[in-house]
């Protein structure tokens, strides 16, 4: 027996799941299959510096006026643009769709963990539980099914583009520019042997036209499934409007709480990571060394640590803490780094190549669930303000990174993750011990409800039998 609220979160996990099996797909293969000219990197730097610049005001205006849910039906339309930018990939067309992706990417994820946050802290005050504790398993559940698309959407084009007959043994001379020992700001594809070479254009439309399809799924889902839980806050809002103003600079408004400006280098350092593999592993390594073609193989392996681990650590936070749980993606991305520095990619060293991402995805899944999980918790009047600012932040993270990655060499940009990841453990500590002394109080479930839901959650949503 499920309850409303779970309902609502399997929902939200599934329409993020089948979004992202395209866009995270697509993310990955960027720097190796459109690695003309810089043009796949550039147009991840113009993802997120759309999402910071829609972070700054579009978030709270959104969802406000729209309420949560079509908000992420908004967002989602937004993403499916940026696969039909990559079936003629050029920069007429995918730096405008990528654009748009990043005006409605933070909308989207701001709605998301607003959503998720309301659905946990109404469910707590139901079950006389601690609002903290159920908003961290709802986080953990969303990942665990969210970070799975990695796995789908990579195990797509690796099955795809394993269907090319170009395939062939990459030469010695190549093998001894990647990883960390080269500047790896380009990859060799002159010679006849080399495996990084674009796919054959009709295996490319077939991957897109996959891609294409699973995302209007998830606009369908979402559109019909999920329930509008904030709704009459909406039409109070709009009945009782704020000045434009208000809600503009509500955003900036919550970078007065000096917690916020702490935590900004932890979220900062999401976007480095993150950037770091889709980015630079899979190019200096992965296609370098392997091949294009293994690049869906070897992200699926991070895809799969990622979704079973954020399920574990959203089940295990209320028992071991925040705390001791982001001081262990710490060391095991402090691991990770500096193997990477020492390490000399060769075919012959196949599960090294699958083991550094699955390290990578079970740390990864403790910055996102966590780190989540704490912006609710520590700014419950202000949310959509403080998802808002998450994605901003995480943004300007990526962008910074993108937009270095195409004149620094790949050995200053592990030094560049590891100054950011140093500064992270520093300062994320401060916050926690203030919020271990001065708890910060969740908000009435009251303001949530919609009297003419009131009788249907107290009974049962749906049954599933065993």
């Amino acid at each position: 027996m499920i309850s409303r609220n779970f309902k609502n979160v399997l929902v939200v996990s599934t329409g993020f799941l089948s979004l992202f099996t395209a866009y995270g797909g697509l993310q990955s293969l960027q720097s190796s299959l459109n690695a003309a000219q810089g043009m796949g990197v550039a147009s991840l730097s113009v993802i997120y510096a759309g999402i910071i610049i829609s972070s700054m005001f579009l978030p709270p205006i959104m969802i406000k006026n729209l309420g949560c849910k079509w908000t992420i039906v908004v967002g989602m339309v937004c993403y499916v643009s940026y696969s039909f930018g990559n079936l003629y990939p050029g920069w007429y067309t995918l730096i405008p769709t990528s654009f748009i992706l990043g005006l409605g990417g933070s909308p989207l994820w701001s709605a998301k963990c607003t959503y998720l946050t309301i659905s946990g802290n109404m469910q707590a005050a139901k079950d006389n539980k601690k609002g903290a504790d159920v908003v961290n398993h709802y986080f953990g559940i969303f990942f665990f099914i969210f970070q799975s698309s990695a796995v789908w959407g990579n195990l797509m084009s690796s099955l795809i583009f394993g269907q090319d007959t170009n395939i062939s043994d990459i030469p010695e001379d190549v093998l001894s520019t990647c990883g960390a020992f080269d500047c790896g700001l380009s990859i060799n594809t002159s010679s006849s042997n080399s495996t990084s070479s674009r796919p054959a254009q009709r295996l490319v439309w077939t991957l897109l036209g996959c891609y294409i399809g699973v995302g209007v799924l998830a606009i369908l889902i979402v559109s019909i499934f999920l329930d509008n839980i904030d709704q009459q806050q909406t039409s109070q809002f709009r009945g009782n409007r704020e000045p434009f103003c208000h809600t503009f600079l509500a955003t900036f408004r919550l970078l007065k709480d000096w917690r916020l400006l702490t935590l900004i280098p932890l979220t900062m350092y999401s976007g480095f990571e993150q950037s770091f593999l889709s980015g630079e592993y899979t190019k200096n390594y992965v296609t370098c060394a392997l091949g294009i073609h293994f690049v869906g193989y070897v992200m699926m392996c991070f895809g799969a640590a990622n979704s079973l681990c954020s399920f574990l650590f959203g089940r295990i936070a209320r028992y071991t803490g925040r705390a001791a749980l982001f001081f262990f993606a710490g060391a095991t991305n402090l691991a990770c780094i500096i193997t990477l520095l020492l390490w000399r990619p060769h075919p012959d060293q196949l599960p090294v190549f699958f083991v550094l991402p699955a390290l990578w995805g079970m740390a990864d899944a403790i910055w996102q669930t966590q780190t989540n999980a704490l912006y609710g918790i520590l700014f419950p009047r202000d949310k959509e303000a403080a998802f808002a600012n998450y994605r901003m932040w995480e943004s300007l993270g990526f962008v910074i990174a993108f937009a270095y990655s195409t004149f620094l060499c790949l050995e200053y940009k592990l030094y560049i993750v590891l100054a950011v990841l140093v500064i992270t453990m520093i300062t994320y500590p401060i916050v926690e011990y203030y919020e271990y002394r001065n708890p910060t109080q969740p908000i009435e479930q009251a303001i949530y409800e919609n009297p003419k839901n009131k009788a249907e959650e107290a009974g049962i949503v749906s049954q599933t039998w065993m």
